[in-house]
Parts: C-alpha cells; structure tokens; sequence
C-alpha cells in the first residue's frame, strides 16, 4: 500500500494477485467476475472435523496498520447450498477470516463470518432472506485487531464482527474470494473496491488497563 492509504477500484485490483485460481475470471469497467469451481472451501477443523483448504483468494498485501478496505458482492447467480462470496484476509491454511453471504435454501441465507485462529475455525451467522442478492463488506484494521461490517446499501454499514488475529500483527493480506463446498458453481461479481482511512473508531468507553 505504501504511503498512499486510500485506493480506488484501479489501483487495488493492480496490486491483487491470486493464491488459487478460480474456474474463470474477468475484469471489465471495475466489476470482477469469478467463476467458482465445485468443492472448493475454507474451513479448518471444528466441529465438522475436516479441513478445506482451496478456495481461490485474490488479495493484495499491506504493512498499513490502519485502514479500511471495502467492497460489494453480487451473488445472483448462487444456487446451490454453501454457495458463497465475500471479503477475505488469508494469511496462511490456519490463520484466516472471511465474510460472505452463504446460500442455504429456497427460503433463506446465512449472513456470516468465520475467523480462524491457529487452525480452528469458527462460524457466526444471521439467516437473511433469498430475496437479497447483494451485499457491501467493510473490513477495517487497527494493528492485529478487526473488525467485519456489512451493508445493504454500501453507505449505513452494521458490524457483523470484532476479532484479534494472533498472525495478524505484521504484513497482511486481503481482498475477496468466492467458492462453492459442493458439486456446483456460480458467478460472483466484485465491484465498488476502495480502502480508506481507518473507519472503525477507537473505544471511547472502559479504559484500558
């Protein structure tokens, strides 16, 4: 990032790069479209007990310690259950966060979060209606603390997420991903990529000790 902090669609995407290709991908007028591949996922151990490591990710790196990256997802096309897409920060197989919109059903979706610290993962959820189709991420940083928000409209945003990341205190890496866990594959379209100065406010509550 260097000593430029905020970044347009442009200047993001150039810094970009892939740790896994998806099926398809495409740029054009500022939308990414990612084409999924079947049986790709991220997910390390608990409760479930396997670990799934191969989603595509594309990520540019960062020593910035402040910030705020955002982007918006467009999901029409998932169908098929655990379809998902979203914002990401992936680090290593064991030290990860991601937020997307999940497909479920006919009738709802998962809105969600998963942190993943030393290999094991967890989930957090909201079901939302299917109905939604698109959805704004806010990732901010302040050094090895974060914060996930989302928002229908990309200007009121609602945190969906506070975490420390125990590998997160140097450079790190962030950006989107897009999967399908089982026999399917979708169209995820990124658009809106921009990162500003840092959004998530300090604490003005309890003091330190």
């Amino acid at each position: 990032m260097g000593n430029k902090l905020t970044m347009t669609f442009d200047e993001i995407y150039r810094q970009m790069q892939w740790t896994r290709e998806p099926a398809k991908v495409e740029e054009k007028d500022g939308v990414i479209a990612v084409t999924t591949k079947p049986h790709t996922d991220l997910w390390q151990r608990t409760y479930y007990h396997f670990r799934n490591d191969n989603a595509p990710v594309l990520q540019m790196k960062t020593n910035e310690r402040f910030f705020s990256f955002i982007a918006k997802t467009d999901f029409s096309e998932s169908h098929h259950r655990f379809d998902q897409c979203g914002i990401v920060m992936y680090l290593d197989s064991e030290n990860w966060l991601k937020a997307s919109v999940e497909y479920e059903n006919g009738q709802y979706q998962h809105l969600g979060s998963v942190v993943t610290n030393g290999g094991y993962s967890d989930w957090a959820t909201t079901a939302i209606p299917t109905d939604v189709k698109t959805m704004w991420y806010r990732f901010s940083r302040r050094e090895d603390d974060y914060c996930i928000e989302s928002s229908a409209d990309g200007v009121h945003f609602s945190q969906m997420r506070i975490c420390h990341m125990c590998a997160g205190n140097g450079e790190i890496r962030f950006g989107i991903y897009a999967c399908s866990p089982e026999n399917s594959s979708f169209t995820a379209l990124f658009s809106d990529m921009k990162i500003t100065e840092c959004a998530w406010q300090t604490h003005d509550g309890q003091q330190p000790d």
